[in-house]
């Protein structure tokens, strides 16, 4: 078995330096768990950055992922495969309405891109003239350039300027720019319901609906970002049905396919028609191997009940990490809801926190200098959040008197 060591030497030497990755090296995995080259136990509380809602290992996806690609792993879009259009009703299933379509891709910024696009086909067609795409400031849609060029954070684009044209962005929860920046030049205005990558700031249900009613008024597109929040993440299957919106356009990715890579748009009513056939495309997108996977994720999500854990399992981390704010005063806020939590620091030690409890086996994430997100599997109970909270509040003392 391959070492620590020989993989950190191996991947500076093979791999581009896109990551500063931790210093641990995880070789397998089961439900919330994970264990290292020298087979010590962690706790997962990031779950592949949202994506391993199942927890690791499940066993249901590995048998349908087994079972497919020993028949067929791939053939292209070019024709018919069994799980594809199987896979879409079965999302679509989970969301209001019957006219719901879906395009699968391979991740949710191939996800954004297409739905940037369809909502400029969309325009080409209904409100010729219109092109751009309100999002907010603070959000992360994605990697790639246009998905770039539509999150709200300008430190992510400066390497890579100039930006694409055509996106505009708000403050989050303000109704008056966000009335102010609709124009009949705007296509779209696309939201994440929770920002993850920017820190996890929900929006508030006044401004969800505004968001709606603005889209209404104006004849814009609203598309609702749901890759982080997707699949039970906060409680309901996507995180807009704890309002009562409906959005034209979702993207969904990460936990669809429990960490394998998949993505999807999901539109409705003449938002499903905007794309003809050349208008958009991929290689390996919903090929019958990893839609069997998806299939399966979705079955057993389903089966066992992982939105009412999230919602249980996500009010009790809440409320230990607002009994731990109050006995350690570290900390200045705690929000988020489901098992998509997030906090803020008082002092900017967030890396130092989530490296020392890497130290003592619990896996965190820092965004920025003082805010750590929580994002377990969705089969993560009290036993786990328990031990997540004595090793914080060790750790947070330790930093306490380390500050004096």
């Amino acid at each position: 078995m391959t070492t620590l060591a020989e993989a950190q030497a191996l991947d500076a030497r093979a791999i581009i330096q896109t990551y500063a990755r931790k210093p641990v090296l995880f070789v397998r995995g089961d439900g919330m768990r994970l264990y290292d080259d020298t087979g010590a136990e962690y706790l997962d509380f990031v779950s592949g950055i949202g994506a391993v809602n199942l927890g690791h290992a499940h066993l249901a996806v590995t048998a349908a992922l087994v079972a497919q690609a020993a028949k067929l792993t791939h053939v292209s879009n070019l024709f018919y495969v069994e799980h594809r259009a199987e896979l879409a009703e079965e999302v679509e299933a989970l969301l209001e309405g019957d006219d719901w379509r879906m395009f699968f891709a391979n991740s949710g910024t191939e996800a954004v891109e297409g739905a940037v696009k369809l909502a400029r086909r969309w325009a080409g067609t209904h409100r010729p003239g219109a092109y751009k795409v309100v999002t907010l400031e603070r959000s992360f849609h994605g990697r790639t350039l246009a998905a770039l060029a539509a999150t709200g954070q300008p430190s992510k684009q400066e390497a890579f300027a100039p930006m694409p044209e055509g996106f505009v962005h708000v403050p989050a929860n303000d109704i008056p720019a966000l009335l102010a920046a609709v124009d009949d030049t705007v296509a779209a205005v696309m939201v994440e319901i929770v920002q993850g990558e920017g820190g996890v700031w929900p929006l508030t249900a006044e401004y969800v609906s505004a968001v709606r009613e603005i889209c209404d008024k104006q004849d814009a597109l609203f598309i609702a970002d749901e890759v982080q929040t997707g699949f039970f993440r906060t409680g309901p299957a996507f995180a807009h049905q704890a309002f009562d919106v409906v959005p034209d356009v979702i993207t969904v990715a990460k936990a669809l396919g429990n960490g394998l890579p998949i993505g999807g748009i999901l539109a409705r009513g003449s938002a499903a028609d905007a794309l003809q056939p050349g208008d958009h495309g991929s290689t390996f997108g919903g090929g019958p191997a990893i839609c069997a996977a998806a299939r399966a994720t979705l079955s057993a999500m389903v089966a066992e009940k992982l939105d009412d854990n999230a919602q249980a399992s996500g009010a009790y981390l809440s409320d230990q990490l607002a009994q731990l704010a109050e006995s350690t005063g570290a900390i200045v806020d705690v929000r988020g809801p489901g098992l998509m939590v997030g906090l803020t620091l008082r002092e900017p030690i967030a890396a130092d926190v989530a490296s020392a409890a890497l130290g003592r086996g619990i896996i965190l994430n820092n965004i920025g200098t003082n805010i750590l997100r929580f994002l377990p599997p969705l089969v993560c109970g009290k036993t786990e959040i328990d031990t997540l909270i004595a090793v914080l509040s060790t750790i947070l003392d330790e930093a306490s008197a380390s500050h004096g």
